[in-house]
């Protein structure tokens, strides 16, 4: 392999990792935002006792989640210096604003929220909760919004300086923030966070009460996460077309490879799942007769640009993967829908908490919303390729020129044992919280004396 692919390996290996946490962030944040607010209106402590609990397991997540980001800022300098040099103007502001209206924002109510539950007003926490999942979805804004520049580039102008090299130069900040696909993206992506986040909750919730363990806080959990899962899935296909339609418009190559779509046609067809084959440029499989066509324009004799329209070389590769990673993300953005409507019908006839079978489902179902949000992503940034910024900047011709393919491989290496060793110190110590489970308020009162409790031991002690 070449230092292209192994620095495209490299980077899609530590983003990836990277983004198995933020989502449980941003949708954990809105949980507590949730638990906390009931608590407070409603004054009863199981809701104390659930908002604690899951502080926790936000904390250990949060952590691994920063340790991992931090690399990927460093990748863009040492693996991709031409396109950090191409793209700099551009991205580095979304970046900045990041760092300073979101990360800080984020970290610095943290500690409130870790620490402060005795030591201020419950009013006061509440806020700092609210700040930390404010700043866990701008953080995520900011990033989108950066990324989003690469995929349907705007407000811009091409600059060359005295060397000789041409970079993109912003003409207009508020443009490139609302770039025509930052808005969709942005929403697709932190609903399929909340749904993220509210799975873990519900499968953490299924295991107490299979376990007959902890059973009042297990299903008050359960049922507000499975609120916040129902809602968040059944908006995601909404938001899913209106990004469709924008990728056809702006990226019609990427939506072709979606759909598998080689040839330009009318009523082009809608594939609920099949195989895409490069060499004979089919696609077969179960498919809706002019669905795709009725999709983008609300009629089914639409014509719909296929992927005939470009050039190979301009064809995102390998067509396959991204086809099946995008019917991958659809598919199981169904099942959620299925899943969490089955839940509430059961839930109202008063019979969910005995379904067995199902909250075994639910328990091991915590990995499907990472798959869909992973796929999501590796259909959006495949189905870029070959294109770094669409339309401007190839891949190929990002990478530095400095870096040797032995570096690339080395670095990889040591990225790879470090995340692995992360990763297993996370597992350990969500294992070692949940065996452990939500803390009685007693053990609560002990652990965390208030104010006046504190002066008396302090006086007790000096004396």
């Amino acid at each position: 392999m070449d230092v292209e692919q192994l620095s495209r390996l490299q980077f899609a290996f530590t983003a990836m990792f990277h983004y198995i946490f933020p989502p449980f962030s941003i949708g954990m944040g809105l949980l507590l935002v949730l638990f906390e607010s009931l608590y407070i209106i409603t004054k009863k402590r199981i809701y104390e006792t659930i908002t604690r609990f899951w502080i926790k397991i936000f904390a250990a997540n949060f952590s691994v989640g920063v340790a991992t980001g931090i690399v990927l800022e460093f990748e863009f300098g040492t693996n991709w210096a031409a396109y950090s040099r191409f793209v700099g103007d551009v991205f580095g502001s979304p970046l900045a604003a990041e760092g300073i209206f979101a990360f800080f924002l984020e970290s610095g109510f943290l500690a409130i929220l870790l620490f402060g539950w005795n030591r201020v007003k419950p009013g006061m926490h509440l806020f700092a909760t609210i700040m930390v999942a404010f700043g866990s979805i701008m953080s995520g804004f900011w990033i989108i919004v950066a990324n989003s520049w690469q995929q349907t580039p705007v407000a811009y102008e091409l600059v060359t300086d005295a060397q000789g090299f041409t970079r993109a130069v912003i003409t207009d900040f508020w443009g490139v923030i609302f770039s025509p696909s930052s808005m969709p993206r942005f929403f697709h992506s932190i609903v399929g966070a909340f749904v993220q986040g509210a799975f873990l909750v519900l499968s953490v919730s299924a295991y107490y009460i299979l376990k007959k363990k902890h059973l009042e806080f297990a299903q008050r959990s359960f049922f507000i996460a499975l609120l916040v899962a129902a809602g968040a899935s059944l908006l995601q296909p909404a938001i899913g077309h209106i990004s469709a339609h924008v990728a056809y418009e702006h990226q019609p190559a990427k939506l072709a490879a979606f759909e598998g779509l080689y040839e330009t046609q009318r009523e082009a067809p809608l594939y609920l799942f099949g195989y895409t084959d490069p060499e004979t440029e089919t696609t077969t499989g179960l498919a809706v007769p002019g669905g795709l066509s009725f999709l983008l324009g609300w009629d089914t004799d639409m014509e719909v640009k296929g992927l005939d329209q470009f050039a190979k070389e301009d064809r995102p590769p390998p067509v396959n993967a991204v086809f099946q990673s995008y019917h991958i993300m659809v598919g199981l953005g169904m099942l959620f829908i299925a899943m969490t409507l089955l839940a509430l019908w059961f839930y109202f006839r008063s019979t969910l908490f005995e379904q067995r079978w199902f909250m075994k489902l639910f328990m091991f179902s915590v990995a499907l919303p990472v798959v869909a949000n992973q796929a999501g992503w590796y259909s959006a940034e495949r189905g870029r390729q070959p294109w770094l910024v669409y339309g401007l900047l190839r891949t190929k011709d990002g990478v530095s020129k400095s870096i040797s393919a032995e570096e690339v491989i080395i670095s990889l290496v040591l990225f790879a044992l470090i995340y692995l060793l992360l990763f297993f110190t996370w597992l350990y110590v969500l294992d070692k919280e949940i065996k452990h489970g939500p803390d009685t308020h007693e053990a609560q009162e002990t652990a965390y004396p208030d104010r006046r409790e504190r002066i008396d031991v302090l006086s007790k002690t000096l004396h």
